[in-house]
């Protein structure tokens, strides 16, 4: 999966807390943490303007060259409830505006956006972005390479952060989302 003009800028295994750079979006400290090199995170009630513990960071600056962001989700129990996610969010000026997400929908989990089939427990995103546009890839448990699911365009780089949340949990429910091996690559 890693082609050898890649080069990684910045990465994060989850050792023992998340890295330097992060920072929580309305934290839940009780609904989350770190276990054998993964952070794990609840998922709770609540949508895109009130997800709860999103983790952020600075985005790289898109008029640099074409960046590629990934992570490893995988579901600890399968989701029930309806738009329940997990997957990666986009933030340009302090608004979410495009995320790459596993997604339940009518009862089957796709990839969004291209409403892909992901029947997988785990699966490898891939936000690649441009200084105008996304191409959101993924790559299920077991396979080797990764496949487009949709494409699109961005607003302009400006004040763009990356984050990796969950939201639309069951209130009664106790479903973790695993984020393993994040990293951010330049690819040109």
């Amino acid at each position: 999966m890693n082609s050898s003009n890649e080069q990684v800028i910045f990465e994060d295994n989850f050792d023992g807390k998340p890295d330097q750079g992060w920072s929580w979006l309305r934290e839940n400290s009780d609904c989350w943490r770190i276990q054998n090199s993964g952070l794990e995170i609840r998922v709770e009630p609540g949508v895109a303007d009130t997800v709860r513990n999103a983790l952020l960071r600075t985005a790289p600056d898109r008029s640099e060259g074409t960046f590629a962001i990934e992570v490893t989700i995988t579901n600890h129990a399968y989701p029930t409830q309806q738009y329940e996610q997990a997957g990666i969010t986009w933030y340009h000026d302090g608004k979410p505006v495009f995320k790459e997400v596993k997604e339940l929908i009518d009862g089957d989990l796709y990839i969004i956006p291209g409403r892909q089939p992901m029947p997988t427990k785990s699966v490898r995103l891939r936000l690649v972005v441009t200084a105008n546009s996304w191409e959101a890839q993924y790559c299920p448990e077991d396979a080797t390479e990764f496949q487009t699911a949709a494409t699109g365009e961005l607003p302009p780089p400006g004040d763009d952060q990356v984050s990796i949340q969950c939201y639309n949990g069951p209130p009664d429910g106790e479903h973790w989302i695993r984020f393993e091996n994040f990293s951010i690559k330049q690819l040109s």
